[in-house]
């Protein structure tokens, strides 16, 4: 019985790894145009199996702002040049800088069926 019990155990981890399910991996971006990543020494991902997420790529947020500027003075000493602020109102754009560059340690999630792997953050370093 505990022979049987075994074998049903094997079957059923040889079907589960047969699935590939989502596991995390790690990689180092090794290209930006065109995106690659290496996974180990015989696994590089190439742009078309890569997915991104907005914490490894430049974007744009729109931000409401209702401040005034930092004191600041210029010119000869003149009433005109004199230290003054200024409103800073209103809805901006901003960029973040997040885009991958060569050399970034990156987390990866493996979609199911291993095909595609999705980046979803890179290593903090310092």
């Amino acid at each position: 019985m505990e022979d049987i019990l075994k074998e049903i155990q094997k079957l059923v981890l040889g079907v589960i790894n047969a699935q590939k399910l989502s596991t995390v991996v790690y990689g180092t971006v090794t290209s930006v145009s065109p995106l690659e990543v290496q996974v180990d020494q015989k696994l590089t991902l190439k742009e078309e199996q890569l997915k991104l997420t907005r914490a490894v790529m430049d974007y744009e947020v729109d931000m409401t702002l209702d401040h005034k500027t930092e004191d600041s003075s210029g010119g000869a000493g003149e009433a005109a040049f004199a230290s003054h602020n200024h409103d800073y109102k209103g809805r901006k754009k901003f960029l973040i800088h997040n885009g991958l560059i060569a050399g970034d340690r990156v987390t990866l999630i493996r979609a199911q069926g291993g095909q595609q792997f999705l980046i979803i953050d890179k290593e903090v370093v310092g």
